[in-house]
């Protein structure tokens, strides 16, 4: 069928419906891939995954003839109650959770039933882009706070709240990712997580959580969560199994109060997660993640002092600077104020075959941050990490963007 012929669905298009994504389009990926927070590829647990999904099979296996509970598979539930309890100081039941695809589908349960076009969403200043996505599907007001390496700064955070107050805007929710956060690095202090709870209770704003990267820590403890200091029903807690085991096997979680949590499974699409992923999971997490947790996180501290002594050797005379986390996938590389980085991206990535992604993707407005980047170490090697940042900046240099 010709273009000019063919049927246009333009005027029946619905206000709230998504920007188009192109289809067929997929990405470039350089050879040096520091845009996406891929795990080490090497240290997937492929075998123990497949032992453990025939395990699930072999016992349970008749049940795919039913369609699953709607919350998720039950076995798994407990499991991450039981982690949640003993690691996070979550202390609820298998009842209180839902399983959803990564922790995306979760986060997005929640802003469908809590969101409005209009309403105002409060995130750190530059933040998780699938997040900011989301959110603009739903056409929210999103603003942002400033941070250090503590994390939210509390007058900055409560100025914005009071500022959307006097514009008869209740704030719906603080969205946040406390630790190892995403894209910038830092862990908030436990001094910040006590003031950001304090404020919520203050003024009413309950808390998104996003836990996803907690389990990926190279030094120190971690600090308590969010959900844990409140104790009075304000925080909505979301975690994922992509970091700690594979982004392909599509698995999160979320627990919150028990009423938004049956209004989120109302909003919940396309059944109970799949359960193949979510038997093998079961069988695998049960006996061997915490070993393979530990195994991980000495591969990835390799590949962040690879990649921060490759940014000190390249990029140490540029006026850069960069985070030094603690645990998790990225580094937050500033440049000079005057760089431009998303202007010479695709060019690098052509030229030096080195990908990454700019600071404005993380922005709640979308435009700020130009002199940002964010890079991630989860799947190159050291070796490559070095040689990646080492073309990174000459590429940088050659575009006058150092």
């Amino acid at each position: 069928m010709s273009e000019s012929t063919a049927f246009s669905y333009a005027a029946l298009l619905a206000k709230a419906a998504a920007d188009p994504v192109k289809i067929g389009n997929r990405p470039r990926r350089g050879k040096y891939d520091f845009a996406v927070a891929y795990p080490d590829p090497a240290s997937l647990p492929l075998e123990e995954l497949t032992d453990a999904l025939g395990q699930a099979l072999a016992e349970e296996g008749r049940d795919l003839a039913i369609y699953a509970h709607p919350q998720g598979y039950p076995p798994l539930r407990e499991w991450v109650a039981e982690k949640l309890g003993r690691e996070r100081g979550i202390h609820i039941t298998a009842d209180d959770l839902i399983l959803g695809d990564g922790s995306g589908q979760p986060i997005h349960m929640l802003i469908e039933t809590l969101v409005d076009p209009g309403d105002v969403l409060i995130t750190e200043d530059f933040v998780y882009s699938g997040t900011l996505n989301q959110m603009r599907r739903f056409r929210a007001d999103i603003r942002g706070v400033l941070t250090d390496e503590a994390g939210m700064l509390p007058d900055a955070l409560e100025s914005v709240i009071q500022k959307a107050l006097r514009e008869g805007k209740q704030p719906k929710f603080i969205y946040t990712v406390p630790t190892h956060q995403n894209p910038q690095g830092w862990s908030m202090s436990l001094e910040r997580r006590q003031a950001l709870v304090a404020l919520s209770q203050q003024y009413g704003v309950p808390v998104m959580e996003d836990d996803c990267y907690v389990d990926v820590r190279f030094e120190g403890e971690p600090e308590p969560s969010i959900y844990e200091l409140d104790g009075s029903g304000r925080v909505m807690y979301v975690s994922s199994f992509s970091k700690v085991i594979a982004p392909g096997m599509r698995l999160g979680y979320m627990t919150a109060q028990r009423d938004l949590l049956e209004r989120a499974l109302g909003a919940k699409s396309g059944g109970a997660v799949n359960s193949f992923a979510a038997f093998a999971i079961h069988r695998y997490a049960t006996g061997q993640l915490p070993v393979h947790i530990e195994e991980i996180n000495k591969i990835q501290r390799i590949k962040r002092d690879a990649m921060l002594t490759a940014l000190e050797a390249h990029f140490g005379d540029s006026g850069a600077t960069w985070s030094r986390p603690k645990g998790g996938l990225f580094i937050w590389l500033k440049l000079p104020a005057s760089a431009d980085a998303v202007a010479v991206r695709d060019k690098v990535l052509e030229t030096a075959d080195v990908g990454y992604l700019p600071g404005p993707g993380f922005a709640p407005d979308g435009v700020s941050g130009r002199n940002y980047l964010r890079l991630c170490f989860g799947y190159n090697t050291p070796e490559e990490i070095g040689e990646g940042i080492r073309r990174l900046a000459r590429a940088f240099r050659a575009e006058g963007t150092i």
